[in-house]
């Protein structure tokens, strides 16, 4: 659907993902995660990154194994985070998460291919308010071996710009934050390269079906058809190109 409206690369969302195996973000197995993206490789002909969360393990040897799975599984990208998944202890102290990183483009440059690798500074998103730190750790990434840099949820499009202008490499912006989201105008002018979903999709897709499922349940009535896509358009867009 995505390829038919043009668009020109694809990546996936690790809570999008759980969402399809009825869990939430972070519950997913490497394995699964994987599978879940080789459908989607299979499914287009346009590149695909993937959110692969933390690497799946806390040491470097875990990021250097994801991201070599991850070429194997006909991945264009993905992006590796630097939250631990403990919530009293939630970001990886720098020494660590750098290393983790560097482990990882080590692995995507082991066969020559052009993977692009995305780290993630997750402080905004995980309580950590220090913009300073979160460049301090992109720059660091952007040394270890990171082709794009990320920090999610940051606060306004004075701190995108902030970023922007303190890093040497494309920047990825996180759209799906109510208030937080700007245009693609806006994002543009502040030196933002690349644009991503996060779930955000699956979401707005999640409302629209619990909007139909509840007027059914609760009114018995069948108006959504109104304004769904209808069969046949919907086999056109699946079959384009």
């Amino acid at each position: 659907m995505l390829q038919s409206l043009g668009f020109e690369a694809l990546a996936t969302s690790s809570g999008a993902c759980a969402g399809t195996y009825g869990r939430v973000d972070g519950r997913l197995k490497r394995e699964e995660s994987l599978a879940s993206a080789r459908q989607i490789v299979s499914a287009t002909e346009l590149p695909v990154s993937a959110d692969l969360e933390g690497g799946f393990g806390a040491e470097p040897e875990a990021a250097f194994e994801t991201v070599r799975q991850a070429l194997a599984s006909g991945l264009a990208g993905c992006s590796i985070e630097d939250f631990t998944g403990d919530t009293t202890r939630p970001i990886f102290e720098l020494t660590q998460a750098r290393a983790r990183i560097a482990a990882a483009a080590e692995a995507a440059r082991s066969t020559g291919s052009a993977f692009v690798l995305t780290a993630r500074s997750d402080n905004f998103l995980r309580g950590v308010i220090d913009l300073k730190n979160a460049i301090v750790r992109l720059n660091a990434y952007s040394d270890a071996g990171a082709d794009v840099l990320f920090a999610p949820c940051l606060p306004d499009i004075e701190a995108v710009r902030e970023v922007c202008r303190s890093v040497n490499k494309p920047v990825n912006f996180m759209v799906g934050i109510k208030g937080k989201s700007f245009s693609v105008e806006e994002l543009s002018e502040a030196g933002v390269k690349r644009i991503s979903f996060a779930s955000s999709l699956f979401r707005a897709a999640m409302t629209g079906a619990l909007q139909a499922a509840r007027e059914i349940k609760e009114h018995g009535t069948f108006r959504y058809l109104d304004t769904v896509i209808t069969t046949p358009d919907w086999n056109a867009m699946m079959t384009k190109g």
